[in-house]
């Protein structure tokens, strides 16, 4: 059995916003205020469905969440 060598990628692709339908969905942080717990998703604006995308912990995930999917502006808080 042959074993592959493990290479280091030393150039990568640029990492490129990825895309959501703004007309069909709304990105919202949905809050906990029991224990403070924050999730960034979008709600279908249609069916009123939550998408789970990432846990919120602190300042530097919400910004990475804008960054991923080229949010600008607030983004609404649900409790």
């Amino acid at each position: 059995m042959k074993r592959r060598k493990k290479t280091m990628k030393l150039f990568r692709k640029k990492k490129t916003p990825e895309s959501y339908d703004s007309t069909c969905k709304k990105p919202i942080i949905k809050a906990c205020t029991c224990n403070s717990d924050q999730v960034a998703g979008f709600r279908d604006l249609k069916s009123g469905a939550f998408e789970e995308i990432m846990m919120i912990r602190n300042a530097d995930d919400l910004e990475e969440f804008r960054k991923r999917f080229g949010i600008t502006g607030d983004i609404e808080k649900v409790y």
